[in-house]
């Protein structure tokens, strides 16, 4: 069927004709079941966990009831899911207790493709341990990794691999499960993916990825200020996490470190329940959450592309502009980052704000990408970002103000 887009921008209240948001990569709006079911928790009485009174009995049910969305979601275990504050604080606290284990002459590997929050919390670990630090590089005419240097990288004392599912600056859907295959070849190496922009533009199979860890951010993926961590449930169980002693220790919610935001996790659900709508709508023989789930991001997939294939058809007509990344839709998401000869990308980004049309400029803490490109000494990039809410008109209207330069 085709996308039902009217049906799909009702249930985003901040959604309005004056405003063009294409700054999805650092957030997307909140559906309205996600602030729904906010409201709803905070309404009825929230309390703290494991009480035997009637509002820690249902708060403790919305927590678990948001663990399991979001593993079906993700494609694993609920008692493989862990909330946190934020995919970067929950990175930090990974990265801190598997550094236990290491020691002096063991080595990581990061891409130079990745956000911060995949690289800082691993160089942070290995300069408190005397680590090294190899590099998975990126091929700047393309942006993507220069995978057949994988393997060389690799050695005996590689004790993590850190990767990204799509670039945040570039939009590179990067080949992980074939990386996962090449580090499980040549190695007992941990893996830990950072899968924040992906999550909210194609499908997640954390068993057939084959990983040992996976972070995304809800509020990236149309819901709450949350971020997630899956862990997979044999490698969890190893790891000796950084808590409180009374706190549990049972499979992933060893990371959930003090009283959580229950009604940031009531909000997951109401996200998750809302993509099961679309799910419904795109595909209603789906019979089950997981399947639903799979069926709205195919759904995203194809509208879209849709929309990235008339975005870069436009900047293509726009005189002195350059892309950088993928020059196509295939293999990457709706994040387009270019530079326009003669225009500082902040004064791009603010002429877009006047035509009511938001966007970000500089290097979206992907501070390697940036440098790599070397557009730094110039202000970095102009970054759009589409997501499933947004429409072909608006990227018409993109189009005609940058034609406006």
């Amino acid at each position: 069927m085709d996308f039902p887009i009217e049906a799909v921008r009702a249930e985003f209240l901040a959604l309005r004709p004056d405003r063009v948001y294409f700054d999805a990569p650092g957030g997307t709006q909140i559906c309205e079941a996600a602030v729904a079911r906010m409201v709803e928790h905070l309404h009825a009485g929230t309390a703290n966990a494991g009480g035997a009174f009637i509002t820690s009995v249902e708060t403790d049910a919305v927590s678990e009831t948001a663990h399991q969305a979001m593993a079906d979601l993700l494609g694993g275990k609920p008692d493989e899911i862990a909330f946190g504050q934020n995919m970067t604080s929950l990175t930090f606290a990974v990265s801190r207790a598997l550094a236990r284990e290491w020691s002096e002459g063991d080595e990581l590997i990061c891409t130079r493709l990745d956000h911060d929050a995949n690289v800082s919390p691993w160089l942070h670990a290995a300069r408190d341990k005397g680590m090294t630090v190899r590099w998975l590089d990126f091929d700047p005419e393309t942006g993507r990794w220069k995978l057949d240097e994988l393997v060389g990288l690799i050695g005996p004392r590689t004790r993590l691999v850190a990767l990204g599912m799509a670039s945040n600056a570039l939009g590179t859907i990067n080949p992980v499960a074939e990386a996962v295959k090449i580090i499980r070849a040549h190695s007992d190496a941990l893996i830990f993916v950072d899968a924040v922009q992906s999550v909210p533009h194609i499908a997640t199979d954390v068993v057939a990825l084959g990983a040992d860890f996976l972070a995304c951010s809800p509020y990236k993926f149309f819901g709450p200020h949350q971020g997630v961590l899956w862990a997979r449930a044999e490698t969890v169980e190893r790891v000796e996490a950084y808590r409180v002693r009374p706190a549990g220790n049972h499979g992933a919610h060893r990371f959930e470190t003090g009283t959580p935001s229950f009604e940031g996790q009531a909000a997951v659900l109401g996200t998750i329940e809302y993509l099961e709508w679309l799910g419904t709508q795109l595909d209603p023989m789906a019979n089950s959450r997981r399947a639903k789930l799979v069926a709205a991001m195919q759904g995203c997939v194809h509208y879209e592309q849709d929309l990235g294939d008339r975005l870069l058809a436009g900047l293509a007509g726009i005189p002195g502009l350059r892309l950088w990344g993928p020059s196509t839709m295939e293999g990457r998401v709706p994040t387009f980052s270019f530079t326009i000869e003669g225009h500082h990308p902040d004064a791009i980004a603010a002429h877009l704000a006047e035509h009511g049309i938001f966007a970000w400029s500089g290097s979206f803490y992907a501070i390697e990408v940036t440098a790599r490109l070397g557009v730094d000494p110039t202000g970095g990039l102009l970054r759009v970002g589409l997501c499933h809410y947004n429409t072909a008109e608006e990227v018409d209207r993109l189009i005609a103000a940058l034609a406006e330069l």
